[in-house]
């Protein structure tokens, strides 16, 4: 029963210190690194599971044992009884001494006032693994739901992060945009560009114009040629196709005559 209440005892401190793990301290790591915060959180709880299914462990055998010893104390108390006839016949009959048959009955009656002990020893081994395995749930539940807790927390802070980025995104893609009204509106870069373009388009103007008055001399020039070629080989655009035949097949006059 002692070890019940020393268990009882450590449970207790147990549970205290995991009252108190100093929620500043775990909140200032959690802001700091909250996945390595929560890998430590849970390596702790793990590890206090691990020693305490230990001592579970170490609980269940002693039990067996505790167990074992009060069934072979029991089976040798009813065996015994079961000699206690024979051994009154045998000693009536003279065939055991008196001494063998009282330490046979000493054996026995020490049996029997051992047994409430044993059976107390088994009970409070019962009770102390019981106590074990209740704590060894209660640990393994709450590791469950510090998993669960945990990945939820987890979900949440990057879908938070998520939307933190959206947003930071968002508002440099707005202020690209009031960048570039502001260009179009105000760039005294874009300003110079298009006073060159029209410069640059006048000056193409004026060379046009300079350029047509010098070909203008040249054209009639070429006009006033063909005119005279014209003349000198004769207007033929207006003959038929006999009268070419004839112009071609005339003499020329003879001039010598005269």
């Amino acid at each position: 029963m002692s070890n019940l209440n020393g268990w009882g005892l450590t449970a207790r401190l147990i549970s205290k210190h995991f009252g108190v793990l100093g929620d500043k301290i775990s909140e200032a790591i959690a802001n700091f690194d909250p996945e390595t915060a929560t890998e430590a959180d849970r390596d702790r709880l793990a590890d206090t599971l691990r020693q305490t299914a230990q001592k579970l462990a170490a609980a269940r055998a002693s039990f067996d044992k505790e167990h074992d010893d009060v069934i072979k104390l029991r089976t040798l108390i009813a065996t015994d009884e079961k000699a206690l006839e024979v051994l009154a016949d045998r000693l009536a009959s003279g065939k055991i001494s008196e001494a063998t048959v009282t330490m046979f009955c000493d054996e026995l009656e020490a049996n029997k006032s051992r047994l409430p002990v044993e059976l107390q020893e088994e009970q409070d081994a019962q009770d102390y693994m019981n106590e074990l395995q209740k704590i060894v749930d209660a640990f393994s539940k709450q590791l469950a739901d510090f998993d669960a807790a945990a990945k939820k927390a987890l979900q949440t802070l990057a879908s938070a992060n998520a939307q933190k980025d959206l947003q930071a995104l968002r508002a440099e893609r707005q202020s690209q945009l009031a960048g570039l009204s502001g260009l179009q509106g105000h760039s005294s870069a874009l300003n110079a560009l298009t006073k060159r373009a029209q410069t640059v388009s006048n000056e193409a103007a004026g060379m046009k114009i300079v350029a047509d008055i010098g070909q203008k001399p040249l054209d009639q020039a070429a006009e006033i040629d063909a005119i005279r070629k014209s003349v000198a080989l004769g207007d033929t655009s207006g003959e038929s196709t006999m009268d070419r035949l004839r112009r071609l097949s005339a003499k020329p006059a003879d001039t010598s005559a005269a």
